[in-house]
């Protein structure tokens, strides 16, 4: 499985960004899909995690609310649109797929919100 983000940028407090996560390979059985995110000296941390099989979507608290994740299957690309961004939600966001147990990560995309 190769993932590709895409979508991320330079965004004013209180703006929006689309994030995507285009899956190519062998993109069947896949049980698991989330994005994570990981600001300048802290630790990568779960910002929404979606469950194959009717197993629904979760979220971090700090984003409950604001951002929502979503999956396309006919395009095997998942989404995280992101409303009421504010400078904490800087950082480098990542898409994870797991399939048959093997984690798969994409390389990031940069979303900078600035004040």
């Amino acid at each position: 499985v190769q993932l590709v983000e895409s979508g991320g940028g330079l965004v004013q407090a209180g703006g929006s960004l689309r994030l995507s996560c285009a899956a190519s390979g062998s993109t069947f059985s896949i049980n698991y899909m989330g994005w994570y995110r990981q600001a300048p000296g802290k630790q990568r941390e779960l910002v929404a995690a979606i469950f194959s099989g009717g197993g629904g979507t979760n979220y971090a608290d700090y984003v409950k609310g604001r951002f929502t994740a979503s999956r396309d299957n006919a395009k095997n690309t998942m989404y995280l649109q992101m409303n009421s961004l504010n400078p904490e939600d800087t950082a480098v966001y990542y898409c994870m797929y797991i399939r048959l147990g093997t984690s798969y990560w994409g390389q990031g995309t940069q979303v900078t919100v600035s004040s």
